[in-house]
């Protein structure tokens, strides 16, 4: 099955924008292409400038010609995804006070139903077919309908007390979201504006119940301050924390113990948190610890101490170090030192930690490997003895670790799955004696269209980098599939920020590899697959590392025979879409074609204007090109933008969203212009435009699958 070629692709003007900077000079002939007033394009799509506007419309109406002759098997792989999905999903509430909170799909639903049920286990779905007991505390598709265009729910939290109920909306996909409060009990109709618009999706409840924190976004698109008030009071609310850095962005959140609202003002490297008390939500905030250059740090009381998960005095991969009584530094100069709790042990990186009011619990990760580690605190002391590792054997596995609601429990959740096994939830009980505990499955994700297992195989291979560092890859293909040349394979990738991409199951890779596709995984540097100083080797000086990775990752898969050249597609969204587009400048042959959505590919500009969202938070990531001619020259040396050489080039799909706030539209929409100008050959190069969204394209359950649906169609077409 082949693309049409034959239509004639849309020309973008040229007007050449000439820039000085640092002492050197760069000429972009499509810099026009980003709006002027892009700020008021995030709030109001219709006010896009009409060249602007009819150049994308342009685009998306080639591409739709262009992919006309896979219109139906993207069809047929949408509905086949669709078909994989339970119509009526539902998952175990979690018990939080009274009640158990769920979530569950009626058929049909794209944002379900948000419930709750008696605390008594005897009442929950499985014993309760009619729901009888099920109280619907918010319908979302209901929500849905009464906007028009673009809908996305950010947030539902309930109030402690279980008489509210706070939830956010984003109308435009840019990311500002509108709060609303109703009561528990009563109908979508009761539901009330509070009267913020420009919040962040996320939403925290004071312990009297009345009292909303929220993140407020600046005209950058930025989060940089944190307000709260009574849900039913009047105005913008109390500013209770401004960040001053635009480097720095804010949250908020609970602490475990739910004592405390914790405000995070971080970046990529550094953190720092202040803390209000959670049952007085009028006092001050309070710095636990002053931002340090590089050192990262997060709170978790159990006992009398707080347990501090940090990279701090060198610990690159994290240890876990102990505060006893500990008060913020400043408030006491007397308070007590930090003191090491699990000393650092390079190579095991520790991604995460709990408190309960008995255990600790970290989630760690090993070559690739996650697993589960429960500290039982009851003797007041921790001896190897009482520790428990959850771990799992295949090679290769996903680990989620669920937060709970309540902070005095024996019973913590966690789901595992892999490429060839469905997602699992298990309930654990910390307090067993045996030494795997008391592992409970409570449910297993069903595909209603059918799997098994046995029909697949999954892989962990490694593969020697040019400079010799060991890179893992996780394969996932039809059981007896030989390694003989003729496989298509698709290549996934990211390698950002420490992001890891789990190996775990995905109903949508199925489609592919039941078509006879290898689907791998490259766990690369700039990743945490291998501990934090993987992701420090695959960052700011040293970034080509990362392309380098997937490249001889790509080119290994070839050699093994696991694919050949020019059968492989390259696939990453986001900072992947820099990752694949890097590729693509790198060896061009090596691919049948590159499948990039909404991708970073505009480096060296977007790192140079300080007003975009992203900019200065990503400085330590990437470098800054306006005050470093260093890194001016690092991100030059590999921007995709910057380093497109003319060429046979194989098809591409890029994806790109107008009111996306964290990869803009322009950058897919110049890079695509500029590969045209440098193609050589007649292998399409495609841009689809969603007009009506941001970053993660459709939010829907089912309309998000219809995108992967044409990339994965685009992916057989130019594999064959």
């Amino acid at each position: 099955m082949k693309l049409d070629t034959s239509p004639t692709p849309p020309t973008a003007l040229k007007r050449r924008l000439s820039t000085e900077q640092l002492g050197r000079s760069r000429t972009d002939d499509y810099a026009w292409l980003k709006a002027a007033n892009w700020q008021a394009v995030m709030e109001d799509p219709t006010r896009l400038p009409a060249d602007i506007r009819s150049h994308l419309e342009a685009e998306n109406a080639y591409t739709k010609a262009v992919t006309a002759p896979i219109a139906d098997l993207s069809k047929t792989i949408f509905e086949e995804m669709k078909s994989r999905l339970e119509p009526l999903e539902e998952g175990i509430p979690e018990p939080d006070g009274p009640y158990a909170y769920g979530h569950r799909y009626r058929e049909g639903d794209q944002h379900g139903v948000y419930t709750r049920y008696p605390r008594d286990a005897s009442f929950w779905p499985a014993a309760d077919p009619d729901r009888t007991h099920e109280e619907i505390l918010l319908d979302a598709d209901a929500l849905a309908a009464g906007f028009r265009g673009y809908f996305d729910l950010g947030d539902v939290e309930t109030s402690p007390d279980h008489a509210w109920v706070a939830f956010t909306v984003d109308r435009q996909g840019s990311e500002r979201f509108a709060i609303f409060v109703k009561p528990a009990s009563a109908p979508l109709s009761e539901a009330k504006p509070i009267g913020i618009v420009n919040a962040k999706p996320g939403l925290v409840w004071a312990r009297d119940s009345r009292t909303l924190f929220w993140v407020v976004v600046d005209e950058n698109q930025r989060p940089f301050e944190v307000r709260a008030k009574a849900f039913d009071a009047d105005g913008d609310g109390r500013l209770v924390y401004r960040e001053a850095d635009p480097g720095f962005f804010v949250s908020v959140s609970e602490s475990d113990s739910l004592d405390w609202i914790e405000i995070s003002a971080h970046n990529h490297t550094t953190s720092e948190i202040w803390r209000v008390d959670a049952h007085k939500p009028d006092g001050p905030p309070l710095c636990f610890a002053p931002r340090v250059d590089g050192v990262e740090y997060s709170l978790h009381e159990q006992g009398n101490s707080t347990y501090i998960l940090t990279n701090r005095d060198g610990a690159v991969d994290f240890q876990i170090m102990r505060c006893l009584h500990c008060e913020p530094e400043g408030s006491n100069p007397d308070a007590p030192e930090w003191v090491p709790f699990v000393p650092h042990r390079p190579g095991t990186l520790i991604l995460g930690l709990s408190a309960y009011k008995h255990f600790l619990v970290s989630l760690e990760r090993e070559d690739a490997l996650p697993r589960i580690r429960i500290y039982d605190m009851r003797e007041g002391s921790v001896p190897p003895e009482t520790q428990q590792v959850v771990s799992f054997d295949e090679p290769a596995f996903a680990i989620g670790l669920r937060d709970s609601a309540e902070y005095d429990t024996t019973h913590i959740r966690f789901s595992y799955s892999s490429p060839t096994t469905p997602s699992s939830l298990y309930a654990y009980d910390m307090a067993a004696k045996n030494s795997r505990g008391d592992r409970t499955l409570l449910k297993r994700q069903s595909v209603p269209a059918g799997h098994n297992p046995a029909d697949y195989e999954t892989r962990r291979i490694h593969i020697t980098a040019r400079d010799g560092a060991t890179v893992p890859v996780t394969l996932l293909m039809r059981a007896g599939t030989k390694a003989d040349g003729s496989n298509p394979c698709l290549l996934y990738g990211y390698g950002s920020y420490g992001i890891t991409i789990p190996a775990g199951f995905s109903t949508s890779t199925l489609g592919l590899v039941d078509r006879g596709f290898v689907y791998a995984i490259a766990h690369i540097r700039g990743s945490m697959a291998r501990g934090y100083q993987w992701y420090l080797d695959g960052k700011g000086a040293v970034k080509t590392n990362t392309f380098n990775d997937y490249v001889d990752a790509g080119r290994a898969l070839a050699e093994l025979g696991w694919t050949s050249r020019g059968k492989l597609v390259a696939h990453g969204g986001s900072a992947g879409g820099l990752l694949v587009g890097a590729a693509l400048n790198q060896d061009p042959d090596l691919f049948a074609g590159i499948v990039a959505a909404v991708p970073f590919v505009d480096a060296l500009n977007t790192m140079s204007d300080a007003t975009l969202p992203l900019t200065p938070p990503e400085w330590p990531e990437w470098g800054n090109p306006l005050e470093d001619a260093g890194a001016y020259d690092n991100i030059l040396s590999w921007s995709p933008y910057d380093n497109i050489t003319s060429g046979d080039l194989p098809p591409v799909l890029a994806t790109a969203g107008l009111t996306d706030p964290r990869v803009t539209y322009w950058e897919p929409a110049k890079w695509v212009a500029k590969l045209r100008d440098h193609q050589t050959g007649d292998a399409p190069i495609l841009l689809k435009t969603n007009m009506e969204a941001g970053h993660a394209g459709e939010s829907g359950r089912y309309d998000r699958l219809k995108e992967r649906a044409l990339e994965y169609a685009f992916a057989i077409a130019v594999s064959e």
